[in-house]
């Protein structure tokens, strides 16, 4: 995903292969959503935003971070769920074992990217009351992209959960995707701020 131009992105998310699938999508809106808070971020900088540069250069460092993780865990997710494909072709007798295996690997890379999608809409929280007031609509769009995120990986989770016999497991997972609704009423709350700000 880091090196492929986004048509080339698209073209393979398109095509009857397994993987990149639903969980780097996820990812990749978890991505878009930090890259959209990192260039508010840094037009909020300057000698008329000097009272906050403590906090902004800190959203800014943050949200490279989180974009960078992001772009990880979706190449993660995508060789996850090339392992679950290869696991069902094993001959009967090994397949069980390998299957729930390949199923616990694949549902963490999406588990990852709900933990991005809260950080996302915790640094767009911090970020909305001293953002550069020009582009406080990206900060909407940022929080719509980590809603995404968070509600697409969630259903990636799920999908697996009833193929994983490690019950710590399982519900360490359950206990991540219970997260998701708060985070998507977060960023609803978060873009419906902004909607009242530009409402003429």
């Amino acid at each position: 995903m880091r090196d492929q131009t986004i048509s080339e992105y698209l073209s393979q998310l398109a095509h009857r292969v397994p993987a990149p699938g639903g969980g780097a999508a996820a990812a990749l809106h978890a991505a878009q959503g930090a890259a959209l808070l990192g260039m508010v971020a840094r037009y909020t900088t300057g000698e008329k935003y000097a009272e906050h540069r403590d906090a902004v250069e800190r959203i800014i460092a943050r949200t490279d971070t989180v974009r960078s993780a992001a772009l990880r865990v979706g190449e993660e997710d995508a060789a996850a769920f090339t392992a679950v494909i290869d696991a069902y072709r094993l001959p009967k007798g090994e397949r069980a074992e390998a299957v729930a295996h390949a199923l616990a690997g694949a549902a963490r890379p999406p588990a990852e990217v709900v933990g991005l999608a809260r950080a996302v809409v915790e640094l767009a929280t911090e970020l909305l009351p001293i953002g550069n007031r020009n582009v406080i609509t990206d900060i909407a769009a940022a929080t719509e992209a980590a809603r995404a995120a968070a509600t697409t990986a969630r259903i990636n989770v799920e999908i697996n959960l009833g193929g994983i016999k490690d019950e710590a497991l399982r519900a360490e997972l359950t206990a991540v995707i219970a997260t998701v609704d708060d985070i998507a009423d977060r960023a609803a709350r978060l873009t419906d701020a902004v909607r009242l700000e530009i409402a003429p």
